[in-house]
């Protein structure tokens, strides 16, 4: 085989590659994407979403330029004390659809670089792996909007295992 085959040969694989990763990121879909404004000097806020996966995914993390990080929590009641913890990863089983939502699993926006304002939008990006592991990116121009914080958000404690 010369050279000319064997590197056309790995440029075709590679080009197959890149569109199945495509398809990947066109297949997931995010609806109602939003994330909660916030007032000056506040360093965190959470975005919210729905995500359907035809062919089923796995969100793996999140990034934005409006943030210094990006983590996947989840909120859930302890006895009577609400904890929220970093996730790896959620799950999008085939055609199913999943709520990233407050009070729930849902993604924080940390190390916040200014206010985000009512009104405006920020990018976000989430990564996304099939069930080969396989990843690939989702980009994102999210709403930012006001929102009542839960009821049971007073004397909550934030349980968080950041990676900085």
């Amino acid at each position: 085989m010369s050279i000319k085959t064997v590197s056309r040969t790995a440029g075709l694989v590679l080009a197959g590659l890149l569109c199945a990763g495509a398809a990947l990121a066109q297949a997931v879909r995010a609806e109602g994407a939003w994330a909660r404004a916030t007032v000056p000097g506040q360093q965190a806020t959470g975005a919210f979403m729905t995500l359907t996966a035809p062919a089923g995914a796995r969100l793996v993390g999140a990034s934005s330029p409006a943030a210094g990080v990006a983590e996947i929590h989840e909120m859930a009641m302890q006895g009577d004390v609400i904890r929220m913890r970093a996730l790896d990863a959620v799950a999008l089983p085939a055609g199913q659809a999943v709520e990233l939502r407050p009070s729930g699993r849902h993604l924080m926006l940390l190390d916040l670089k200014a206010p985000l304002k009512d009104g405006s939008t920020v990018p976000l990006t989430l990564r996304l792996q099939d069930a080969q592991g396989v990843e690939t990116r989702l980009e994102l121009q999210v709403p930012v909007r006001k929102a009542a914080a839960p009821a049971a958000a007073a004397g909550h404690d934030h349980d968080h295992d950041h990676k900085h």
